[in-house]
């Protein structure tokens, strides 16, 4: 008897497939009434101008609440992959499995939201396995632009699924192992059933590049600046910080670190033996008394985060840092998309104070990609060899090139599946055999909520057309015994109408509103709110071409 009857083996991407970020993905195992699973990932993306007051979003994980989950294995430490733990496990509670630089940042995380003494976190060592029912996961050593990055080769009882996480080719990485490419081949020569796979540079050609070749760039430039220097880079990317310090301290500058992340990440780092024969750093503190051609200022808020080191310096709300005529600003980090507005006005307001700009545009080769490029892809595809090609971690443009580019390499089979998609990958050719719930949550004012949630869309309808408030009482008849006071936020007024003008005007629609309600319909004040709400936006129309939110308060005597 075929013990492996009715069992099948699937792929789920509830995150990261469409969007570059927010990854959370599951792989199942037996029976479709009776699968075990196992989770990789469980990441955040970030809020942006259509979801105001939401900074982090998580992919939302209602169909795998109450199915037996063996482990959540993690890949890496970035904040789309490991973000949207504090906020998930509660929902998909399983153990977690790690290696040690990640699973230091993940204890950070669970003691933050204050599940650390609830959830049991599993270190695993480097190249380390682990035994999950169906599933044997064995770590393997890959290179990208954080420490001890890890793709997973997960062996099942019908088939191998090499899970690459994020990756790059980097033979000269600074910080951490080469790729192990004694593994992946031999994982080929033993046979992949499917290769789960980075897309997001998959329209780039050529390599990423070398952190080497970064940390000598960062070093030739460095060198030859004078006054204070800030280096704004992924506080993540320890390789490049390491870069960082060491260029500084060859310049004869010591170092102080700027915004909590790099003060995270540095004793994770150091946790785990890394950054161990550097100077100390200085506090903000103590390095504003030092000479400017002495120090170095490693930050954080490349992107132009708003409250990050790097825009409180440039806006002089900083209270150790200050920078000016003379002075150098370097961006070692790329452009995430989305970003480029925030970035270029962090960079302009420090230009404004003098401060030279210095980016991988004018300065090449100061920043690499940690992503794969396509001669990367095509060489771990001739590695790996799997059998069936799943592109993921991309837009859907970037997972649709990765497909062709996999059937150029002679891979037999690809598919191509969207967030809740689940994929069949054996037994039998590899399909998409059902859509599960799927979608977002939003964390807003510390609470996850819907997607669609009403206070989103109400946010978005202020933000975009105003809010006017209408307060007036009545007495037992329905007549108005106060004034009516309108008032207004986010609508305009000018010299030929000042808003007080308005506003009084409004005040008066809403009196022949009022007054012409008659009987039954005065003493509900559902229908007094509405016949109001309905006059103030058609009124507001004429006025502005804009349909603010109306809230009525009505006081009854």
């Amino acid at each position: 008897m075929n013990k492996n009857k009715d069992n099948e083996l699937v792929f789920l991407p509830l995150g990261g497939s469409n969007e570059i970020g927010m990854n959370l993905n599951a792989y199942g195992y037996g029976p479709a009434d009776d699968r075990e699973w196992i989770v990789v990932d469980v990441g955040v993306t970030f809020g942006d101008p259509s979801t105001p007051g939401v900074d982090v979003i998580v992919p939302d994980p209602v169909y795998l609440e109450g199915e037996n989950i063996r482990g959540i294995v993690l890949t890496h430490a970035h904040e789309d992959h490991i973000g949207a733990l504090g906020w998930l496990w509660p929902r998909i509670k399983a153990p977690l499995y790690a290696t040690p630089f990640t699973a230091y940042l993940i204890r950070e995380k669970l003691r933050d939201a204050g599940l650390l003494d609830q959830v049991t976190l599993h270190e695993v060592p480097l190249g380390g396995t682990i035994d999950l029912g169906p599933f044997q996961v064995e770590m393997v050593t890959i290179t990208h632009s954080i420490a001890e990055p890890n793709g997973l080769a997960i062996k099942t009882p019908l088939g191998t699924v090499l899970h690459t996480g994020d990756w790059k080719i980097d033979n000269d990485p600074v910080v951490g192992e080469r790729t192990d490419i004694e593994t992946i081949q031999r994982l080929g020569d033993e046979g992949v059933l499917a290769m789960v796979c980075d897309s997001t540079n998959v329209f780039v050609d050529g390599v990423a590049g070398s952190e080497g070749e970064v940390r000598e760039a960062l070093a030739e430039l460095i060198s030859g600046l004078k006054g204070r220097i800030a280096v704004g880079c992924f506080a993540s990317n320890v390789a490049r910080m390491d870069s960082v310090i060491r260029a500084a301290e060859a310049a004869g500058r010591r170092v102080a670190l700027a915004g909590r992340s790099m003060h995270r990440i540095t004793a994770a780092a150091k946790s785990v033996g890394m950054l161990s024969d550097i100077k100390p750093f200085l506090s903000e503190d103590e390095a504003r008394h030092w000479p400017g051609e002495q120090i170095l200022y490693l930050c954080t808020g490349s992107q132009g985060e708003a409250r990050a080191a790097l825009s409180r310096v440039a806006d002089g709300s900083h209270p150790f840092i200050k920078l000016g005529r003379g002075d150098h600003c370097i961006f070692s980090s790329r452009v995430i998309p989305g970003n480029e507005l925030s970035i270029g006005r962090l960079q302009d307001t420090l230009s404004e104070r003098g401060v030279r700009i210095h980016t991988e545009k004018d300065t090449p080769g100061i920043h690499v990609s940690g992503h794969p490029c396509r001669d990367e892809l095509r060489q771990m595809y001739q590695w790996a060899r799997p059998r069936i090609a799943v592109p993921t971690h991309g837009m859907r443009r970037h997972i649709a090139e990765h497909a062709l580019l996999a059937k150029d390499m002679q891979v037999p089979e690809t598919v191509t599946p969207r967030n809740g998609d689940m994929v069949r990958l054996a037994p039998g050719p590899a399909a998409i055999i059902d859509e599960v719930p799927s979608g977002r949550l939003f964390v807003d004012g510390g609470m996850l909520v819907e997607e669609a949630g009403t206070a989103l869309r109400e946010r978005r309808h202020a933000a975009s057309n105003g809010v006017l408030v209408v307060s007036f009482a009545l007495d037992k008849r329905g007549k108005i015994v106060s004034d009516i006071d309108v008032r207004a936020i986010g609508l305009p007024g000018d010299e030929d109408q000042p808003l007080g003008d308005i506003l009084d005007d409004l005040a008066e629609r809403v009196e022949q509103t009022v007054r012409g309600l008659k009987g039954a319909a005065l003493e509900d004040e559902l229908v007094v709110e509405q016949a109001v709400a309905r006059t103030l936006k058609k009124a507001s129309q004429g006025v502005w071409s804009r349909r603010p939110i109306v809230e009525t308060v009505v006081l009854r005597l």
